[in-house]
């Protein structure tokens, strides 16, 4: 039962560990632009405070990151385990290119084609983590809420741009 337990924990402190080292490197690209490229940029009335974004990201990845950690404990003995954690791995990946594109490359419409593609992937997650651990499938729905939000930002500031 302690083994379980112990398994069950460091499964999550490495799912956080992954996520927030994701979030960390796209942070890297993500702090400078904000300053030399972002800021000139017209922005829509709803877009928040660049203040909001690191904690509410930071909140996100922990989230995820205890998400998939869950289901990688539970996904040793279950069929879709597998593809369940495929496919975050997947959505992670374009999560981070997503920043690497719109930040580092300058391009919002670039970018709008990766962040419609990670929503697409962060749907799917959730439909495989569902059939594998509810509970994980619940913590990536603020996930599934922000990235869409940032889905419209990305729309406005192409088109305002």
């Amino acid at each position: 039962m302690k083994n379980r337990r112990l398994s069950y924990f460091i499964s999550i402190a490495v799912g956080i560990g992954i996520s927030l080292a994701v979030g960390f490197l796209s942070s890297l690209v993500t702090r400078q632009a904000i300053t030399d490229w972002y800021v000139g940029l017209e922005k829509p009335f709803f877009s928040p405070p660049n203040r909001l974004f690191a904690p509410v990201w930071t909140l996100l990845y922990c989230m995820m990151g205890w998400a998939v950690g869950s289901v990688w404990h539970y996904g040793r003995r279950h069929i879709w385990g597998k593809t369940a954690l495929y496919h975050f791995g997947a959505q992670l990946i374009f999560n981070g290119l997503w920043s690497l594109v719109f930040f580092g490359l300058r391009s919002p419409l670039l970018g709008m084609l990766v962040i419609i593609t990670l929503l697409i992937l962060i749907e799917r997650t959730i439909y495989w983590f569902r059939l594998v651990d509810k509970k994980a499938a619940f913590l990536l729905y603020p996930y599934l809420a922000w990235v869409s939000f940032a889905t419209l930002l990305n729309g406005a500031i192409l088109y305002l741009n």
